[in-house]
């Protein structure tokens, strides 16, 4: 899921060290990482080994599909280990200073069915009685979302917090142009999973060691330094949130 333009190197070196501690023979699993299969494809198939989604599509229609192998420590500030949120950004030079405020202006959110492009947001303005801007932008990622507000197509957008450090980290395009106006709660993060009826512990093991086993730059780059035992119940706790009414 945080396998963005520039991290591609050190997420497949990643699958190395998780394949070197599953293996049990020749062969026995792939020796590349898959980028092609589609996600829903992948996290349904019964073939799956390892795979990450989002918390919004596990407890909405995963769950009983697949078995959770646990969550990412990201070590966010403010975040209990397995957690994380979404930063709510603007432009530097917008002085809109608060989010009521934006109630005319346009939101970028990445797709309806992501818990930090869209149910965290959601929940964030509802809990404090605060409207969703009335205009929506759907750009399909998060990266897109952030180009989108830099570039004065939107005015707001909601980025998983890890994606948030990974553009800044790479200065991505017109990421310099935007600020944090405003932080959502910790949720679970990004769980693991792996196909329904597949025993998670020798994954969650594996995957644990693995990444230990990375060097500093990678775990750095990655934002990625553990991997955490979370209950499903954490994830379905969590409300299902309205969908998106029409966008542009």
């Amino acid at each position: 899921m945080y396998d963005l333009p520039g991290l591609h190197d050190a997420h497949d070196r990643l699958w190395r060290n998780i394949r070197a501690r599953l293996e049990t023979g020749p062969d026995t699993y792939p020796p590349a990482l898959d980028r092609d299969t589609d996600a829903w494809e992948a996290w349904q198939s019964p073939r799956l080994l390892l795979a990450q989604t989002c918390g919004l599509p596990y407890r909405a229609r995963l769950h009983a599909r697949v078995t959770l192998v646990g969550a990412p420590d990201h070590r966010l500030p403010g975040c209990p280990p397995g957690h994380y949120r979404s930063v709510i950004v603007a432009r530097t030079d917008d002085p809109r200073d608060d989010l009521p405020a934006f109630a005319d202006a346009v939101f970028a959110y990445n797709e309806g069915l992501s818990q930090s492009g869209w149910a965290a947001p959601a929940a964030h303005f509802s809990d404090r009685g605060i409207p969703m801007p009335r205009q929506l932008c759907r750009t399909g990622g998060h990266a897109a979302s952030a180009r989108a507000v830099a570039e004065g197509r939107a005015d707001l957008a909601a980025l998983d917090a890890v994606t948030w450090e990974i553009l800044r980290d790479t200065r991505a395009p017109g990421i310099a142009a935007l600020r944090v106006l405003a932080q959502t709660a910790a949720t679970p993060a990004l769980p693991y999973i792996t196909a329904a009826g597949t025993d998670p512990e020798p994954l969650f093991d594996a995957l644990a060691g693995a990444i230990a086993d990375l060097d500093r730059a990678d775990r750095d780059a990655l934002h990625l330094h553990g991997v955490v035992r979370l209950p499903a119940s954490a994830y379905l706790a969590l409300p299902l949130p309205p969908g998106p009414s029409p966008t542009y």
